[in-house]
C-alpha cells in the first residue's frame, strides 16, 4: 500500500508543470513603441499595453527581452490581436499582472525575479499575475476570431461617426503651411514603423536608387529610412519616437497638432532648436503625410508600414484608425502599398554596373586580338587604311 502511495506522489510530482523563472533587470515602460527603444537582450519589459499589437509584439522579441510582464491585459478577445501569440511564440516569459501597481513597486533596473506568475524583488513578492503561455494565448486568439463580428461593427461604426464628424479627410479640406519640399508630380514613399517595415525597405532599394521618390518619415518611421542609410526629406509625427540625431538630420519637420492648436510634439523640437511647421489636422500623423502628398500633386503614394488591411486596422485597435480607412478611399489610385511595389517593379541596372559590364567586354576583345594573328593583322590593316584616309603621319 505504501509502495502504491509513493508511486502515485511520484507520478503527481512528474505531472507538475515546470515553473519557468526568469531573473533580470526590469525597465518599466508605459509607451511600449518608447520602450523598445532603450531595451537590451536578457533584461525584462514591464509594460501598460491592452492588446498588445502585432507591431510591439515584434518589436519586444526582437529586442531579445527574457520576460514581459503587463499590467493591462495583453488579449482581452475584443479583437484577435496577434501580439502575444508573436511573444509566446518566441519563447519569452509573458505575464498578466492586470490592475497591480508594479510601475509604483518597481524602478527602472531593478533586479527581480519572475517565479511563474510571481514577480519577487529582493527576494519579497512585490505582485502576482496570471502565466500567458502558448496555448493560453492560442485559445484567446482562437475565441477572439469567433467574437470578430463585434470588432468589425464597432469598427464601421466609428468610421461612420468620423465621416459625420472629420469630413475634411473626404473632402481634402486641411490648412498646408508654405513647404520647402516641392511634391508636383514626384513619387512618395511614406514610411511608418509598422508590420515588417525593415523588410520592405530593403524590397525597395532598386526603386528608392532609380526613381528616387520623396523619402517622409512619420515618427519613428524616419529611424526606419536612416537605419537603412537613406535620409528623409520630410518627418511628420508629433515627434515622441524619433531619434535626436534623425530630427537634427535636415529633413523638413511637419509637427502633427490638434485642431485646437495644441502642438505638444513643438515643444521637444524647441529644446532642439530645430526649425519646424504645423499642420492642424484630424486623424493619425501616417494620414497626415499622405493626405499632404496628394494635396501637394504626388504622382503616385508608396506607403511602408502602413496600415493596408482590415486586419491590420482592427489590430491595431485605435478608434483613429477609422481616419486612415478614410484617409485611403480619399486618395484613391495614386495610393499602392510597398509590397505592390515590390513585385511589380522591376529595376534597372546602375550606371555602375553598366560600366562594370562594358569594361569587360572590351578587354575580352583586346585580349581576342592580341592572341589571335588574323585579328591582330585585321586591326593593323584597319588602322592603316585610317592613317592614309586622314593622312595621319
Amino acid at each position: 500500500m505504501e509502495r502504491n502511495l509513493a508511486g502515485t506522489a511520484r507520478n503527481e510530482v512528474a505531472a507538475a508543470p515546470r515553473v519557468t523563472v526568469v531573473n533580470g533587470v526590469v525597465r518599466p515602460g508605459k509607451r511600449t513603441k518608447l520602450l523598445t527603444k532603450t531595451l537590451q537582450p536578457g533584461q525584462i519589459a514591464l509594460i501598460d499595453h491592452k492588446d498588445i499589437d502585432r507591431v510591439s509584439g515584434e518589436e519586444l522579441v526582437r529586442k531579445g527581452v527574457s520576460c514581459v510582464i503587463n499590467v493591462a491585459e495583453s488579449s482581452t478577445g475584443d479583437y484577435p490581436n496577434t501580439g502575444p501569440t508573436i511573444i509566446a511564440g518566441a519563447g519569452v516569459h509573458l505575464v498578466d499582472a492586470v490592475g497591480s501597481d508594479l510601475f509604483d513597486q518597481l524602478s527602472d533596473g531593478d533586479q527581480i525575479i519572475v517565479r511563474g506568475g510571481e514577480i519577487l524583488r529582493e527576494g519579497t513578492v512585490v505582485g502576482r499575475g496570471e502565466v500567458q503561455t502558448t496555448e493560453v494565448v492560442a485559445e484567446k486568439y482562437e475565441q477572439a476570431k469567433r467574437e470578430v463580428g463585434r470588432a468589425l461593427e464597432r469598427f464601421a461604426e466609428n468610421t461612420i461617426n468620423h465621416i459625420r464628424q472629420e469630413s475634411e479627410l473626404l473632402s481634402g479640406k486641411i490648412d498646408l503651411p508654405e513647404l520647402d519640399t516641392v511634391f508636383r508630380d514626384r513619387d512618395v514613399l511614406v514610411v511608418v514603423r509598422g508590420v515588417d517595415h525593415q523588410r520592405d525597405l530593403k524590397a525597395l532599394r532598386s526603386y528608392i536608387r532609380d526613381e528616387k521618390p520623396i523619402l517622409i518619415g512619420v515618427d519613428g518611421g524616419g529611424d526606419a529610412l536612416v537605419e537603412e542609410g537613406h535620409k528623409p526629406d520630410m518627418i511628420v509625427g508629433d515627434m515622441d519616437s524619433a531619434a535626436d540625431s534623425v530630427l537634427r538630420c535636415g529633413a523638413e519637420l511637419i509637427v502633427h497638432a490638434y485642431t485646437d492648436g495644441r502642438a505638444p510634439g513643438s515643444e521637444r523640437l524647441q529644446q532642439l532648436n530645430v526649425p519646424y511647421k504645423t499642420v492642424a489636422a484630424t486623424g493619425t500623423s501616417e494620414d497626415i503625410a499622405m493626405l499632404m502628398a496628394a494635396e501637394e500633386g504626388a504622382r503616385l503614394i508608396v506607403t511602408v508600414g502602413a496600415h493596408f488591411n482590415l486586419v491590420e486596422f482592427l489590430d491595431k485597435n485605435r478608434k483613429g484608425m477609422a481616419s486612415t480607412f478614410l484617409t485611403r478611399v480619399r486618395i484613391g489610385e495614386i495610393l499602392i502599398d510597398a509590397k505592390g511595389v515590390s513585385r511589380l517593379y522591376r529595376p534597372r541596372p546602375s550606371n555602375r554596373a553598366l560600366s562594370v559590364v562594358i569594361a569587360a567586354g572590351a578587354f575580352a576583345v583586346i585580349v581576342a586580338i592580341l592572341v589571335s594573328p588574323p585579328l591582330s593583322d585585321l586591326v593593323d590593316l584597319i588602322w592603316l587604311k585610317f592613317k592614309v584616309t586622314f593622312g595621319i603621319g
